[in-house]
C-alpha cells in the first residue's frame, strides 16, 4: 500500500496552522490549539478514526475562535485529500450512528471529490469549554469543501452540547475510518465509474 500521510502548513495574517495525519496510524494524537474543547473533538476524531494526528494551530483568538477553528478545518480538509490520493482500493463510503449517554449522532461520508456539507445540529455554546457551538458545524463545512467529501450529519437526538459535539465527531471518526480502509474485492480500482475522484 502506498503511503497515505500528508501534512498540510496554512499561514496567513490570521492564523498558522500545521495538520500532519496518517491514514493508517494506531489513534495517536499531539494536539495544541489553545481551546481544551476543540482539541478534545479533535482527539475523537483521532483515537475512534485510527488516524494519527497532529495539529499546531495558533491566531488571533484574541477576536474569538472563528479564524482558528475555521483555518484548522480547511487544513485538516487538505490533509485528507492529499492523503486519500486517487483513492485506489478504498471503500469510499462510509457511515455510523454513535450514542453517548442521552445522545444519537449519526454520520456518513463519501470520499466522492465533491466537497459538500449538510449538517442537521442545533448545537448551543454552553458547557463547550469556550467554544461556540456555531463553530462545530462550521469546522465541519470547512473540512468537508477542502477535503473534498460530502458530509452528512444528523443528530437524532440529545440535549447536553458536550454530549451533541462529542457524539458527532466520534460518528465521523467511525464513518472515515470505514470510507478509507482498503477494500481487499476492489483491488487497486479507484471507486468511481468516472475513473476519478480527484477532481
Amino acid at each position: 500500500m502506498t503511503n497515505r500521510s500528508a501534512k498540510i502548513e496554512r499561514n496567513t495574517a490570521e492564523t498558522q496552522i500545521t495538520v500532519e495525519l496518517d491514514l493508517d496510524g494506531t489513534g495517536q494524537y499531539n494536539l495544541s490549539t489553545g481551546n481544551g474543547m476543540f482539541e478534545h473533538l479533535l482527539a475523537q476524531l483521532s483515537r475512534h478514526g485510527l488516524l494519527d494526528l497532529k495539529i499546531q494551530a495558533a491566531g488571533d483568538t484574541e477576536v474569538g475562535w472563528h479564524h482558528l477553528v475555521e483555518d484548522t478545518g480547511i487544513a485538516l480538509g487538505r490533509a485528507l485529500k492529499e492523503a486519500v490520493g486517487d483513492g485506489r482500493g478504498i471503500a469510499r463510503m462510509g457511515h455510523a450512528f454513535v450514542p453517548l449517554d442521552e445522545t444519537l449522532a449519526f454520520t456518513a461520508v463519501d470520499f466522492s471529490g465533491r466537497g459538500y456539507a449538510v449538517i442537521d445540529a442545533d448545537i448551543g455554546s454552553s458547557d463547550l469549554g469556550g467554544l461556540p457551538g456555531d463553530l462545530v458545524r462550521h469546522f465541519l463545512e470547512s473540512m468537508a469543501r477542502e477535503g473534498g467529501l460530502n458530509l452528512h450529519v444528523r443528530l437524532i437526538s440529545g440535549v447536553n452540547n458536550h454530549h451533541k459535539a462529542e457524539a458527532i465527531f466520534k460518528s465521523l471518526a467511525r464513518s472515515i475510518r470505514d470510507a478509507v480502509e482498503p477494500d481487499p474485492r476492489r483491488g487497486r480500482q479507484v471507486p468511481s465509474t468516472k475513473g476519478t475522484i480527484s477532481e
